[in-house]
């Protein structure tokens, strides 16, 4: 997945990087599953308090990893520094 490294050369680039980031935390659904990721809970758990589909939520995921919000790890998946900003929403 794209870091902002590759997205830091030039203005043109910082850009497409702000606006990937906005359109993945301006959604509603987007900001409770970034919540809950931060609070550690699963995709089952996700999807069962969201009432949404597995589909749904992997869409979702998608544009959160998109956007640089969060990163799969053997794990699970993990809030980035950018997804923080949950902490401020």
């Amino acid at each position: 997945m794209a870091k902002w490294e590759e997205f830091s050369g030039s203005i043109e680039k910082s850009r497409i990087y702000h606006e990937r980031y906005h359109k993945a935390v301006s959604n509603p659904v987007r900001k409770s599953i970034l919540k809950m990721i931060a609070e550690g809970k699963n995709e089952e758990e996700i999807v069962e308090k969201l009432g949404i589909s597995k589909k749904e939520l992997e869409y979702h995921l998608r544009m959160l990893e998109w956007g640089f919000c969060i990163e799969r790890t053997e794990e699970g998946w993990k809030i980035t520094k950018e997804g923080e900003i949950i902490d401020y929403l």
